[in-house]
């Protein structure tokens, strides 16, 4: 049996949640970020990731916090690799919770702790897990999703995100912005210095410090955002890989698989089994 398995699972029914079944004993994790949360449990082993600005550990049975768009990895920290659940909310639910709390606009949160030790938040995330990555009634996976959120929220430390955001540069907005809107295309960082009226040696330190990611490293985490919506909608892999600006097959296969810890058939194949249901 191969020591490398993983198991993706789409919930429509809950605003196009994603969890992740998994267990490496080799897989190393570049450095990326989601468009959501990424919530998971330890089932087996330990895992080493980085996440603002340091490395931490995540033993067995801790929960593994990460927030929405912010840069992380992963690895092993043990001899015989990890087994987690995650799950990646995004922004929306959790603001659509608050809401429900407060009865006011409230902003999704940002999770201060990066590994959380809560034995009861543990069960509570187990028995949500085993709902989403088991067959479950809709009532159930949203009793259980909501329940865990709120506590979630309640229970740990957090701020609100708006208050955690990066100080804005505004010329090292421009560039981000730009990449943004063209990654698909190919880039100068030429012309990404000028926007920010940076020389290319200064932009590429000043990009990295602000967002802790390399120009380049961006425009594939951008790609890699586009190209899930694509083959959620139906395409297949290698127009996917074209569209995106990969220039071909393996190298969208190795860069995919690399940040979600899956292949881009293998996603995209979950998609097809939801629509025939």
């Amino acid at each position: 049996m191969s020591s490398e398995q993983t198991h993706f699972h789409y919930h429509a029914d809950l605003n196009g949640l994603e969890v992740l079944q998994a267990s490496f004993k080799q897989q190393n994790f570049s450095r990326h970020c989601h468009e959501g949360y990424t919530i998971g449990l330890i089932d087996c082993g330990a895992q080493k990731f980085f996440r603002s600005g340091h490395d931490h550990i995540a033993p067995k049975n801790s929960i593994i916090l990460v927030n929405a768009d912010q840069v992380h990895n992963g690895q092993t920290a043990t001899e015989h690799g990890w087994s987690y659940r995650a799950m990646y909310p995004t922004p929306q639910h959790f603001e659509q919770l608050a809401h429900q709390l407060s009865g006011t606009r409230c902003g999704a949160p940002y999770f201060n702790q990066a590994v959380l030790q809560s034995p009861t938040l543990a069960s509570q995330l187990h028995i949500l897990l085993e709902a989403l990555t088991e067959p479950s009634n809709t009532l159930l996976k949203e009793s259980l999703f909501h329940t865990f959120m709120v506590q979630l929220m309640l229970a740990s430390q957090h701020t609100p995100r708006s208050l955690k955001q990066m100080p804005n540069n505004a010329n090292l907005s421009r560039s981000k912005q730009f990449l943004d809107e063209y990654c698909t295309q190919e880039i100068s960082l030429e012309r990404l210095a000028t926007l920010c009226h940076l020389s290319p040696f200064h932009f590429l330190r000043q990009f990295k410090k602000q967002f802790s990611l390399t120009p380049h490293a961006y425009q594939i985490q951008r790609r890699l955002h586009k190209a899930k919506q694509l083959l959620k909608l139906g395409s297949t892999v290698i127009d996917t890989a074209q569209a995106c600006g990969f220039h071909d097959q393996s190298h969208f296969h190795r860069h995919f698989k690399a940040n979600l810890g899956v292949t881009p058939g293998r996603y995209s194949q979950l998609f097809k089994i939801q629509k025939v249901k």
